[in-house]
């Protein structure tokens, strides 16, 4: 399935559990917050380089086996995606999981082209049921934090999702657009999903498309809020100013909604508006203003002509 054959909204999602946190809006006061924690912490000699988890780390059961002692060491107190891949190499049959949580850690630490070479790869390997056994077990409080759209952060705990969300993620930083699209159509109806589908599909020209996927949307949060920014400028660019300017109503309905969003939904209300009043001139109007501009032009260019043909009569006559 291609990702435009889906034919309606893709941000219901209907489970009663989902991988997903709250997301986030990044702002520069946000980001030079999060820098100085960061700074403090790698100070006081802490490190964040590693694995994430919500909560403590979850305890090894009494008498694991070598391979899993080893790949729990190499997930949970390493912070070297090579020290993975060494494990993988060394149990072959752990090798794709240690591959995705490989990539899972570079795409932490940035290293995107990394995270996406070894996500795939990790992707591509079938498991052991041991490997399998161990991942249902031990990294289910494992967590992403995914960039699904831009400046809009969502933790997501391990599972397909959070996999696939980083990696779309990881091919948009290289350039990859359409491959990062494409990695998304078979994951399950969310908004996180929603909104990392339609920001890619927006960027490709695809505005037809998010227009459909977002149908009926609300403003329920800042997630929703995004992805009716989405939404509207899809429709502005379509030519539907009604429909677009009904989406960022809908964005400022919601008092609480993020300052940032906020802002954005005002800047692109005056730009619709500023639209609307170009195309509301009458092309007469426009016509009748060029013809008179060539008019006055043209006498311009008469009357320094005319100049020019007395000044060389007045020298002629030997005027000075």
């Amino acid at each position: 399935m291609s990702a435009g054959e889906f034919s309606g909204p893709i941000y219901r999602d209907t489970r009663d559990l989902t991988p997903f946190g709250g997301g986030t809006v990044r702002t520069p006061v946000r980001g030079i917050a999060e820098g100085m924690g960061g700074l403090i912490h790698g100070m006081l000699g802490g490190s964040d380089s590693r694995i994430s988890v919500d909560g403590g780390v979850p305890r090894l059961k009494l008498l694991p086996g070598k391979a899993a002692r080893t790949v729990y060491d190499a997930i949970f107190s390493n912070n070297d995606p090579n020290a993975l891949i060494a494990v993988g190499r060394a149990h072959p049959g752990w090798a794709g999981l240690c591959c995705v949580m490989a990539g899972l850690l570079a795409y932490k630490q940035g290293g995107y082209l990394r995270a996406a070479e070894l996500l795939q790869r990790g992707l591509s390997i079938r498991n052991d049921d041991e490997a399998n056994q161990f991942a249902a077990s031990y990294l289910t409080r494992v967590v992403t934090r995914v960039e699904v759209a831009e400046r809009i952060v969502v933790p997501v705990l391990f599972s397909e999702e959070s996999v696939f969300l980083a990696l779309s993620h990881s091919l948009r930083e290289t350039g990859q657009t359409e491959a990062a699209l494409e990695t998304l159509v078979r994951l399950p109806p969310s908004l996180p999903t929603a909104l990392a589908r339609c920001a890619l599909a927006a960027a490709l020209g695809r505005d037809q498309e998010v227009v459909v996927w977002t149908e009926g949307l609300l403003n329920a949060d800042d997630l929703s809020a995004a992805l009716l920014l989405i939404r509207a400028r899809s429709l502005r660019r379509l030519g539907a100013h009604s429909q677009a300017q009904q989406a960022l109503k809908e964005v400022l309905r919601r008092q609480k909604t993020s300052m940032s969003l906020r802002n954005d939904a005002l800047t692109d209300r005056a730009l619709i508006l500023l639209d609307n009043g170009r195309k509301s001139l009458n092309p007469r109007d426009w016509q009748r203003g060029k013809q008179a501009e060539l008019e006055t032009f043209e006498v311009i260019r008469k009357d320094i002509e005319a100049r020019r043909a007395w000044e060389q009569k007045w020298k002629q006559f030997g005027g000075d």
